[in-house]
């Protein structure tokens, strides 16, 4: 065997780490994160935040991939718990959601199939006559058989397939990341509505029990309109009042049914045959919940780690894009039986085989790789925005609920001292009533706002614990109850 000479050896190392340079290249940006905020410098604490949970600004580590846990399990309620595996298992929001991430991971996958040769091959049998008015002035009639067997592969010399791939992926997280937060807004959803109904139903017992007091109000005025203590006026206004909390029952118990075929939805059952189990005691306690600090929203939310995600494969488009400028190079080879007889189709002078390559360089196109070019460069620009568009809305969502869950705390405390003072003032009026001291307008005045703090105190309640579940959601559903003080 005769060795080449140095200077040669020296120009096909050479030659041979140009091409590997070359096919390892890829046009086109690299993908760096944009600033969340863009020139506006990250927050450093919660302008909301209870001041008993002071947080210290770290930087953002992505971790929406990681499992959200079950964190309603804090609110300690048996029926909740329940709900919210059937919605896991049954929602139909889910099951589309889980359906579009397959989709994405099949994506990927097709994108990767362009990294590899492809094979084909196509049999043939063609029956043919020729024209006897050719220049030999004799026609023929053949047939023809062939098993070709046909080989591409294009040579990613600038990056297009990778940048594909690589832009597949990035959707492919991003779908991710949308199933992640499809799943925390069934869930939140579920315990939103379970609460606000458990509230509907305090609620309707309470008219009921105000009923049955109003009810003997009214024996009790119409006993003493017959002693002559009473007048008739006494009487019609009991009874207007008896009957107008009785006409709010139906009205709660609609509410509460429209919740329950709610539920029944979300937890993918048909709402003709959903029920609940009885409520066992109070409303649901609202636990505390850290805040913790606005760079963790990058971590913890979904939608934020999806548009984040959505960024890279733009970015990944622009890359795809820019290769059009550059030729296309592909390696083609073709081998396969070829006969005018099915007899001799399998012999060995009937093989056949081709090799080549291929070139495909765009000299003019009237701007078109320019405008794809400033087209995916566009779309990059406009993920950024819609990146930092999810931030600020995530911000703008922690600072609301961190604002309700504080502000309904001072409510309900003021409600609270309110309905305790109306029950006191219910109480000395019933009994001056009796006394024949007040007339039975101060009692039915004292008896509506009895009821009136009656309701509100429970809505209060119910919004209070909602807010903690929304102040969850707002957080990404990223904490441990370890973290509870």
């Amino acid at each position: 065997m005769k060795i080449p000479e140095p200077r040669k050896l020296t120009a096909i190392s050479n030659g041979v780490g140009v091409l590997l340079l070359v096919v390892g290249c890829s046009v086109g940006p690299d993908y760096r994160r944009p600033a969340a905020l863009g020139s506006t410098p990250m927050p450093a604490a919660y302008a909301a935040a209870d001041d008993r949970h002071p947080g210290q600004w770290k930087t953002a580590q992505p971790s929406a991939h990681l499992p959200r846990g079950a964190w309603w399990k804090l609110f300690h309620d048996e029926e909740l718990n329940r709900l919210e595996v059937i919605a896991s298992s049954n929602n139909q929001q889910l099951a589309a959601a889980c359906a579009n991430f397959q989709q994405a991971r099949a994506l990927v996958n097709v994108a990767r199939a362009d990294s590899f040769p492809q094979l084909s091959s196509a049999p043939d049998f063609t029956r043919q006559h020729t024209s006897g008015n050719l220049s030999a002035g004799k026609s023929a009639t053949f047939s023809s058989f062939s098993v070709p067997l046909d080989a591409s592969w294009e040579l990613d010399l600038w990056g297009r397939v990778r940048r594909e791939v690589e832009g597949s992926r990035a959707n492919l997280s991003a779908s991710a990341d949308d199933l992640e937060s499809a799943k925390l807004a069934v869930q939140a959803e579920v315990a939103i509505d379970y609460i606000s109904m458990r509230a509907l139903e305090a609620q309707r017992e309470l008219l009921v029990e105000t009923a049955a007091a109003y009810q003997r109000s009214l024996e009790l005025t119409q006993n003493r309109r017959a002693g002559g203590i009473a007048t008739e006026y006494d009487v019609s206004l009991a009874e207007t009042q008896l009957k107008s909390t009785e006409a709010q029952v139906p009205a709660v118990t609609l509410q509460r049914t429209t919740l329950l075929h709610a539920l029944a939805t979300l937890c993918g059952q048909p709402a003709t045959s959903f029920s609940l189990a009885p409520a066992k005691g109070a409303l649901p306690s609202a636990p505390v919940i850290p805040a913790g600090v606005p760079s963790e929203l990058l971590e913890r939310r979904p939608d934020v780690a999806a548009a984040e995600r959505r960024m890279a494969a733009a970015n990944a488009t622009v890359g795809v894009a820019t290769a059009a400028f550059y030729p296309r190079v592909t390696l083609n080879g073709s081998a396969g039986l070829q006969a005018l007889e099915a007899g001799k189709l399998f012999n060995w002078s009937s093989r056949m085989w081709s090799v080549g390559t291929s070139l495909q360089q765009p000299l003019f196109t009237g701007g078109r790789t320019a405008a794809n070019v400033a087209l995916a460069r566009a779309g990059y620009d406009a993920t950024v925005a819609n990146y930092r568009q999810a931030v600020l809305s995530a911000f703008q969502d922690v600072e609301d609920q961190l604002a309700s869950q504080r502000l309904l705390a001072q409510q309900l405390a003021a409600e609270t001292a309110a309905l305790k003072s109306a029950r006191r003032t219910l109480e000395i009026s019933t009994t001056r009533y009796q006394g024949g001291v007040l007339t039975y307008l101060d009692v039915a005045i004292a008896q509506s706002l009895a009821l009136a703090h009656e309701q509100t105190v429970v809505q209060l309640n119910a919004r209070r614990v909602a807010a903690s579940v929304s102040l969850i959601k707002a957080l990404g559903a990223g904490w441990h109850a370890e973290a509870i003080p």
